[in-house]
């Protein structure tokens, strides 16, 4: 698609928002007063409907039906990366996020503090201990493993129970080195899973992750919570456009968690630290309006309570996105999009393969198909259904940015 699209960009004045909602699909609730609802369906968006209504519907595929997406290809798709292409493991976005220097000698690895017992994962995140805790056992695991084996060990701290690992050799590490699979085994009751190499470049990085996961262990064990580490996404700096070359805009992203602004900033976003709630995220994006054509909104919590299981809180959440969207469109973008980057239904307490809602408010569409915002008033919609990687080139278009194919 960018290769496509790459000759046909022009630039011009005109300003896009696109806003995430992370994780917001979802599927009917079994039971309760909203049964039969989506938390989408159930939640009040008087302003999201209204836009609905006007713009162009439609729902998203991630990578290809039944295939369920993490959060990394779910955003590179977004941003018109196709996932299948630029396969990039979580380790690197939850590094660059966390503003760690990532060279051609390093793999990184994002970490989940976990509890264990007798054996067997209880919590993979460890009850979502607070960032504060999670920072003083990131700190006693820096001070314990600095080296393994000749390679150089950092830890730094994410958000919560999260934290990125990077691991740097000697040398210039091949093609195929990050090639092993995670510890995580996405379900509690189970036992970790082991460190294997999927190729012989990967040999010699798990040899050293094997014996910094051993470390670590003995460092954690006394904890009551936070007494084990899930490693997961092994990876290495990739090859690829940034941004302003695919599509000739200067980006900023506006995101509170390391993760999202660690893909942004992949594929050269700017995207500055940030740690609070929506206001802050508004009051960065006002100030910067003058100085970038595209601005990528995220906004985590609609996944976390997903994820958690928990309804009721992803309905308040999406509330509160609405409540606050007039604020954010008074700025006067050309173009705004509202969509996610996944679907994380309650019901699953986990992603899942399901189309994504989307609308696009704009001048030059049909509208009037819709009659709200939800996963099934989307289907009504003119977009229909299309890979996520479409979304950035039907932005283009809306705003001028496109010119005519051939002759």
């Amino acid at each position: 698609m960018q290769d496509l699209i790459r000759p046909l960009v022009v630039r011009n004045s005109s300003k896009i928002l696109m806003l995430v909602m992370d994780g917001l699909g979802g599927l009917p609730a079994p039971e309760g007063p909203d049964k039969g609802k989506t938390e989408l369906e159930a939640a009040e968006t008087p302003h999201m409907d209204a836009l609905a209504r006007e713009g162009a519907c439609g729902l998203h595929v991630p990578v290809k039906p039944a295939i369920t997406p993490g959060s990394g290809p779910g955003h590179l798709g977004l941003f018109g990366y196709d996932p299948q292409v630029y396969q990039i493991g979580r380790g690197i976005l939850e590094a660059l996020g966390l503003d760690m220097e990532i060279k051609d000698t390093d793999i990184a690895i994002r970490g989940n503090y976990a509890t264990m017992r007798d054996g067997l994962i209880e919590d993979r995140r460890a009850g979502r201990i607070p960032t504060e805790e999670g920072k003083k056992l990131t700190a006693r695991l820096q001070q314990r493993v600095r080296e393994v084996d000749g390679v150089e060990v950092t830890f730094v701290q994410g958000m919560e129970h999260r934290l990125a690992i990077r691991l740097r050799f000697p040398g210039k590490m091949p093609p195929g080195s990050q090639s092993i699979e995670d510890t995580d085994p996405q379900e509690t009751g189970k036992e970790p899973l082991p460190i294997e190499a999927e190729t012989p470049e990967a040999e010699r990085v798990a040899g050293v992750a094997r014996k910094v996961l051993e470390e670590a262990a003995q460092v954690l064990k006394e904890e009551e919570k936070a007494n084990y580490l899930l490693l997961r996404g092994f990876s290495q700096l990739p090859d690829m456009p940034s941004f302003e070359e695919a599509y000739g805009l200067r980006a900023l992203a506006i995101a509170a968690y390391p993760m999202y602004r660690g893909v942004a900033k992949l594929v050269g976003m700017r995207a500055p630290d940030l740690t609070g709630d929506l206001r802050e995220e508004f009051d960065v994006l006002r100030g910067n309006y003058g100085k970038y054509d595209f601005f990528f909104f995220h906004v985590k919590k609609v996944d976390s309570y997903g994820e958690d299981g928990n309804f009721e809180a992803k309905k308040r959440k999406i509330e509160e996105v609405d409540r606050f969207l007039p604020k954010l469109l008074e700025l006067g973008f050309d173009v705004a999009t509202i969509t996610g980057d996944h679907s994380t239904p309650s019901a699953l307490r986990s992603h899942s393969w399901h189309p994504v809602p989307v609308l696009i408010k704009a001048p030059y569409v049909l509208g009037a198909l819709s009659q709200g915002f939800s996963e099934r008033e989307c289907l009504r919609g003119e977009l229909g259904i299309f890979r996520s990687v479409g979304l950035m080139p039907l932005l283009l278009a809306n705003a001028g940015r496109l010119k005519k194919f051939g002759a």
